[in-house]
């Protein structure tokens, strides 16, 4: 939006990760607190409440300095205090649910918005009634967009004619995936075509690096261990599999490059969402989807496998996997919101 002549402004928590990514994007950042709370515990609800409530008011000002035309929110508690300020200032907001299932926030924030755009088209079935939602798919970066395959393994240092498996568990829940891949390293590298490239998280990597050792080593480097890795579009681009959780970002991601891919749901998702965003690109031919509680067996075994020694079945899932992709999903967003500011009468005080 600001390539086209537009201000934006960011509100978010204080010490969340959208402080420092803002600042990186060159965004005004305007800090405001926001809890979540543990429904077993009644005092958490009651502080998250009385947080939030001082948040909606402080945002309330906030935006009557500021004036925009529109207000984005992208889920999370913070987006509670700033919608509902928004709403009480007259000025339209706009919605983005990532998942399968949308969260508290922006099922509550429904009733007020403008519109609401979605990754998923049943996510319009968990949303108020009557609420206008648009199909805009997943925003995703656009080194994403611009990742090449050959790029990709040049700066990976992979082989051109080596069949590459990349692994990463997202931010949360990787260790299950991490003990299970390493468990598979004999029948991984027993093709001596297989590269595995495996993103452990910066708190897992030592401990997967031991685990590689103890069950054989690396094979001659063909087993690498990372604990981040920036580019990740060079990563997936790079990959003729993918094997990672169900994370919204994490599936926009594969399916913008388009590769094959075996999804796990991280199980203790709120309302079990992961799972459906896996189903859904196994729907359209995209993915495996395989349980946690499979991670141990034969079928995971077999699936992974499997699809490296069959060229046909993964080409097939990677073109699944592309017509699954929404690349402009950024650019559709951006016409929703531009199209909820121009709502605006010219007598509002926001």
């Amino acid at each position: 939006m600001r390539a086209d002549g537009h201000e934006v402004l960011f509100v978010g928590t204080p010490n969340g990760p959208e402080a420092r990514l803002a600042r990186e994007a060159g965004l005004v950042f305007h800090p405001m607190p926001a809890r979540g709370f543990d429904r077993s515990k009644p005092l958490s609800l009651l502080r998250a409440i009385g947080q939030l409530s001082a948040s909606a008011l402080r945002t309330w000002f906030l935006l009557g300095r500021l004036r925009p035309h529109v207000v984005a929110g992208f889920g999370g508690y913070v987006s509670l205090p700033v919608g509902a300020a928004a709403f009480a200032r007259r000025i339209p907001l706009v919605l983005h649910e990532q998942n399968s299932v949308p969260g508290m926030a922006n099922r509550v924030l429904s009733r007020w918005a403008c519109a609401v755009g979605v990754t998923y088209e049943d996510s319009a079935k968990r949303l108020r009634p009557g609420t206008r939602v648009e199909l805009t798919g997943n925003p995703v970066r656009e080194s994403i967009l611009r990742a090449e395959r050959a790029r990709g393994r040049d700066l990976l240092d992979l082989p051109a004619d080596a069949v590459v498996m990349l692994v990463f568990g997202g931010s949360r829940g990787a260790r299950h995936i991490n003990e299970a891949v390493v468990g598979l390293r004999g029948r991984l590298l027993a093709d001596e075509s297989v590269h595995v490239l495996h993103l452990t998280g910066r708190d897992e990597a030592a401990a997967v690096s031991e685990q590689l050792v103890r069950a054989g080593g690396d094979g001659d480097g063909r087993y690498r261990v990372i604990d981040y890795l920036e580019d990740m579009g060079s990563a997936i681009a790079a990959a003729d599999l993918v094997l990672a959780r169900a994370g919204a970002t994490s599936i926009a991601e594969i399916t913008a490059i388009g590769r094959a891919a075996v999804l796990v749901p991280y199980p203790y998702a709120t309302e079990d969402h992961q799972t459906l965003n896996a189903r859904d690109v196994e729907r359209g031919g995209g993915a495996i989807l395989v349980t946690d509680d499979e991670l141990d067996s034969e079928r995971f075994a077999d699936a992974v496998v499997s699809l490296l020694s069959d060229i046909e079945h993964r080409e097939r899932m990677a073109e699944a996997s592309r017509r699954l992709g929404i690349r402009d999903a950024a650019e559709r967003l951006e016409r929703l919101v531009l199209a909820c500011a121009g709502k605006m009468d010219d007598g509002d005080d926001a």
